[in-house]
């Protein structure tokens, strides 16, 4: 990369690391797994740093690990409570309050990724200063983002965009980035959600961004570097979610992504969070993103389809897998399961 810009100073300044670990999992209430991506995606990529879970009674989602309350987590070295919640809108229920007030007794921080401020609720905010914790907002931009320019940056980009919000676009972004490395090339993960910024270290929550400045903020994410550099740009929502469109729209024009992988669940039918609308397909994704995408980096193209089989069985994944890509003429593969498929994707993304 370049000697450091303006820009570079400020991404750098904005970072997570050092956040204190290791983790308890807090599953809230919640019942739709797809609400808490932020533990699973803390378990599956940073499980190093997980000891276990805790929820409420009522809550049917877990995530595997041993059940904790925030003591018995405590005795065994767990440093923070998690927030392992990414609901719609980003609130913090009160049903929770009682939860949050026993990890701090416990002696334990916490660290949230929601819109929601925890030391903007009194109730913690006083508890957290009794106990001598931390209450840890992740979800904060840095400050001073600029106005988008449009204008195209040196290195090369790789963006995960999907039908639909919650099916994979940090997983394979994070896959593609460790393939990358393994490979070496010389490259880096750009987290653009709470649960992305958890587990690198740094990155801009983006929506998190006042909208006006969101394409600022991609283009500070992934700034100038080195002909040979890849940023690999965590995805957010989708292009044609009706709620969270912006977003995308944002990191599309922002980042000015050379390459596009396409995230698709082929067992979800309606949006998440928002059943009233159909899941749009893979084509009209596909399509539309280069069509609009094109306005900064006329030269995009789409690498291959990332699908998301969590829900099949092995054989099912294989057949729809080899199904699309022949119908699409293009790499498509589970990232998670990887093998030769993904393989075949990952030399597709580089242009081999």
């Amino acid at each position: 990369m370049r000697g450091a810009s303006a820009r570079d100073v400020s991404f750098a300044q904005h970072t997570a690391s050092g956040l204190p670990s290791p983790y308890l999992l807090f599953l809230g209430d919640t019942t739709e797994a797809g609400y808490a991506k932020t533990a699973f995606g803390l378990r599956d990529w940073a499980a190093d740093r997980c000891i276990g879970e805790y929820a409420l009674p009522h809550a049917t989602v877990t995530t595997g690990l041993a059940r904790l309350s925030p003591a018995e987590a405590r005795s065994r070295g767990a440093q923070s409570m998690v927030i392992g919640v990414a609901n719609s809108g980003g609130f913090i229920a009160d049903e929770w309050i009682p939860a949050l007030l026993e990890a701090l007794d416990a002696g334990l921080h916490i660290i949230s990724g929601m819109h929601a401020r925890l030391g903007e609720i009194s109730v913690l905010r006083e508890a957290a200063r009794r106990a001598g914790r931390q209450l840890i907002d992740v979800r904060e931009p840095p400050d001073a983002i600029p106005i988008g320019t449009g204008l195209k940056r040196r290195g090369k980009r790789l963006l995960t965009v999907g039908t639909d919000c919650a099916l994979g676009k940090k997983y394979t972004a994070l896959a593609i980035a460790r393939a990358f490395a393994e490979r070496g090339i010389d490259s880096d993960f750009r987290a653009t959600g709470q649960t992305g910024i958890m587990i690198a270290g740094s990155g801009i929550p983006m929506d998190a961004v006042v909208a006006d400045f969101a394409a600022g903020a991609a283009e500070l994410l992934s700034p100038d570097g080195a002909d040979d550099h890849w940023d690999i740009i965590e995805g957010q929502g989708s292009i044609l979610h009706p709620v969270f469109s912006g977003v995308s729209m944002s990191l599309l024009h922002g980042s000015q992504p050379d390459v596009l992988v396409v995230c698709h669940d082929p067992t979800r039918t309606r949006l998440l969070g928002d059943e009233a609308f159909v899941v749009p397909s893979v084509d009209e994704i596909i399509d539309l993103t280069i069509q609009l995408g094109r306005r900064t980096n006329p030269a995009i193209r789409v690498g291959g389809v990332s699908l998301n089989t969590s829900g099949l069985t092995q054989a099912e994944a294989l057949a729809a897998m080899a199904k699309e890509s022949v119908r699409l003429g293009l790499p498509v593969a589970d990232p998670i399961r990887g093998g030769p498929d993904f393989a075949t994707l990952i030399d597709a993304c580089l242009g081999n």
